[in-house]
Parts: C-alpha cells; sequence; structure tokens
C-alpha cells in the first residue's frame, strides 16, 4: 500500500492565506493538490527507483529462476516460501517504481479505476511480500518446535495450500477499493490525504492487518531465539559448561543467531514502522505538505526492504547458493563451447581416490577419500532412523541448525554443511 503518497485534500481555490496546517479541512479538487515534491526531491526519489527498482527485480528473478530450476530445491517447503517471497518482491519492483514515478514525476492524472488499479497492484506485491515473511518464519517455528515431526507436519503439498490461501487473501483485500470500497465524497473529506479516492477506514484495516503480520514475525522469531538459548543452556549444562574443546563456540551460538535475526528484524521493522506511522497518523490527523513529502520518502523505503529480501532469505541458504553456482557454471560453458565453435571441452582427468563431484539428485558430492569417509561418518550420525536406544542419536535438519529432541543432549545445536534454510549463524 505504501505508494503515491499525496498533500492533504485543499480547494485550489482557497485563499493564499491559510497556512499550512489548514489544508487538511479543505477539499481537493484534482490529483494535482496530492503532487507535492519539488523538483529537487523529485530528483533524488527517482534516482532510487531508477536504482533499487531494477536491482530488486533483477535479484529476485534471478531467485525464482534457480529454485524453478532446480528440483530438489521446488519440492521443499522452506525454498516454496522464499519462492513466493521472491515473486511478491518482483511485482513490488514493478508496480511500485512504475507507479510512483508515473504519479510523482510524470504527473500522470489517472481516472479513478486507472489509479486503483496500480495502487492495489502495489498493495498486492507488499502485501505478498510480508505474508510469505510470515510463512518463512512459521517454518522456522515449526521446524525447531516440532522437530522430530517437522517433515510430517509441514508437507509440500501444505506448504502449497498456504501459499494459495495467502495469495488468493491478498488478492481479495488489495482491490476492495476498486470492488467498491472507495471515498464516498471522491477527493474530498474523510478520504486519506496521502490516497486519492482511498476511504480512512480501508487505510485503517490495511495498516492494522499489516501491523498483525509483522507482530507474529516477530513472535515466531523470538520463539526461534528462545529455543535456540533453551537448548544451549541444556547443552553447557549435560557437557559441563564450556570447558571442553569448541566449548565456547557452542555457548555463544544462541547469541550469534540472536544477532542475525536482531538484523533481520530490524530492517523489517524499519523499512516498514515509518510508513505505518504515517497512516495511521493520516487516519485521526490531519497531514501537513510537509508530512507528505517525508511519507513520500519513507514509502521508498518499502521497495529498498524487497531489495535487501533476497541477499537476506535466498542468497545466505547454502543449497541455493550452490545451485546459482552450478547454474552459472553450466552457462558459462555453454558459451565457452559456442564461442569456440561447437566442439566440446575435454572433461579434466580426475585424480586417484576421487569420485564424481555431483550426486544423482545435483547434490555436491566429496572429491577426495578423505571427504568422503567424513559425509559416510555423518550420514551414520543424521540417520533419524537410527534407534534412540542403542546409541544412535534422532536427527532433524532445520534450516543450517541441527537440532535434537529432548534428552539427545550429546551433540551440540550447530551449523549444519548442507541446510535447507540459513539464519546466517
Amino acid at each position: 500500500m505504501a505508494d503515491l503518497s499525496s498533500t492533504p485534500p485543499y480547494s485550489v481555490h482557497a485563499s493564499p492565506t491559510l497556512s499550512d496546517h489548514s489544508l487538511g479541512n479543505e477539499s481537493c479538487e484534482d490529483l494535482g493538490c496530492y503532487m507535492v515534491l519539488t523538483d529537487v526531491e523529485k530528483t533524488v526519489i527517482g534516482s532510487i527507483c531508477f536504482l533499487a527498482g531494477p536491482v530488486t527485480f533483477l535479484e529476485n528473478a534471478l531467485v525464482l529462476a534457480v529454485i524453478g530450476a532446480t528440483p530438489s530445491l521446488r519440492r521443499r517447503p522452506s525454498y516454496l516460501f522464499i519462492g513466493s517471497l521472491a515473486l511478491a518482491d518482483v511485482f513490488a519492483s514493478c508496480f511500485y517504481t512504475s507507479s510512483f514515478l508515473d504519479f510523482h514525476l510524470f504527473e500522470r492524472h489517472d481516472q479513478p479505476a486507472a489509479y486503483l488499479f496500480k495502487l492495489g497492484g502495489v498493495t498486492l506485491s507488499f502485501t505478498g511480500s510480508l505474508g510469505s515473511l510470515l510463512l518463512t518464519a512459521l517454518d522456522r517455528y515449526i521446524c525447531i518446535h516440532h522437530a522430530s515431526s517437522y517433515r510430517a507436519v509441514l508437507t509440500r503439498r501444505r506448504a502449497l495450500v498456504g501459499i494459495a490461501v495467502l495469495w488468493s487473501t491478498t488478492v481479495l483485500l488489495s482491490f476492495l477499493p476498486l470492488l467498491g470500497w472507495t471515498c464516498p465524497t471522491g477527493l474530498r473529506p474523510p478520504c486519506s490525504r496521502l490516497f486519492p479516492y482511498i476511504h480512512n477506514r480501508y487505510l485503517a484495516f490495511w495498516t492494522g492487518f499489516i501491523l498483525v503480520l509483522l507482530a507474529f514475525i516477530l513472535v515466531a522469531y523470538g520463539l526461534v531465539l528462545w529455543r535456540a538459548h533453551q537448548h544451549e543452556a541444556a547443552m553447557a549444562g549435560l557437557q559441563g559448561g564450556a570447558s571442553g574443546p569448541g566449548g565456547q563456540a557452542r555457548m555463544r551460538m544462541d547469541i550469534r543467531l540472536a544477532r542475525t535475526l536482531g538484523l533481520i528484524l530490524a530492517i523489517l521493522v524499519g523499512c516498514w514502522l515509518p510508513v505505518l506511522s504515517f497512516m495511521l497518523a493520516d487516519v485521526s490527523l490531519h497531514l501537513t505538505r510537509a508530512h507528505q513529502r517525508v511519507f513520500a520518502f519513507c514509502s521508498t523505503l518499502c521497495l529498498v526492504n524487497s531489495t535487501v529480501n533476497p541477499l537476506l532469505y535466498a542468497l545466505r541458504c547454502r543449497e541455493l547458493r550452490e545451485a546459482l553456482v552450478r547454474a552459472l557454471g553450466r552457462g558459462w560453458g555453454r558459451c565457452r563451447q559456442a564461442w569456440s565453435g561447437g566442439v566440446p571441452e575435454m572433461p579434466l582427468p580426475r585424480s586417484e581416490g576421487t569420485v564424481s563431484s555431483l550426486g544423482h539428485d545435483g547434490e555436491e558430492q566429496p572429491a577426495t577419500l578423505s571427504e568422503k569417509i567424513e559425509k559416510q561418518q555423518l550420514d551414520i550420525v543424521r540417520n533419524p532412523k537410527r534407534d534412540n536406544a542403542e546409541g544412535g542419536l534422532l536427527f532433524e535438519k532445520c534450516g543450517d541448525i541441527r537440532l535434537f529432541p529432548e534428552g539427545a543432549g550429546t551433540v551440540p545445536l550447530k551449523e549444519a554443511s548442507h541446510g535447507e534454510w540459513s539464519l546466517g549463524v
């Protein structure tokens, strides 16, 4: 919804002696009174949009392409949620950038239906982005708190159903103004002073909905951090604190996780809280032209959030990075083959004692005999079907964090070598 900012409605025939603070009580005759940016402000905001828009599109389109081209990633709920997030951010880069520049820089005066359709596209993209972030947070919560039954609880089918419900709800909520929930007085109060034709009640409804999404995201990640801290404390008690080798690293694992989650949540809240604050103020207060210009700058933070989302949620995943490197390698090989006249390159000779670098599912395999033995040992430890009574450990891999059920307690919570999703710890 964070799009076309505006001035408070006022009459173009109003007396020039009216102060800027009294504009909220006047009427607005056309969309021109919503276009408040000066030439310098247009240059600055236009530069932000022209830079962040294409970068956001390319980043998220690349993430979608890698997930879509990798069967092992398409089957996992975590990557389905990341794909949904990338799709929403692709929409944001298109809808927000085009509509914002069209309205503020090129000052296009659209008819109500055309304007509400563009605004609905912006609302759709940002609502879908935050909804996908909530699905990702819930995925981490289920993985942490229900590690032993994670794969049974969150199946691919249920993940797809969740994504379908999310986008169906998002489409309905985003285009309610186009379907008829508009301001009955045209551009005059009680219309929003931020968005033409938008009723204050709809603005309050959508803002409250977004705040609820943010609250659930914060709670989910807070529970993830609490569970990690609880596990670290249990491991420290069973193994005599941080006295053993690597103990200090284990004792500080929850601290590193807290820093990572703190960074993720700080960026999320920092990008969205200013915009939502202005929207809530618009419902109950009369905003001045200066307030509307500040809101225009704050709304670009929502686009910036879509720009950094691939860096925080997608490219930090080791398996996705490996799939990207393999795809780039294949593309580079084809380019070199085409450049050399279509003659295929000879494969590099394998040294004695090595194995194939790629498995049957595209997963990278160990290249040396020692690495193969180490991988076999890790596979024995990771086998979730081993009997606990015989000394085995029930193991569930949750992102880049190894989780163990209550009472296992002999192996520390640590980074996994091939996690489904990375918290960056």
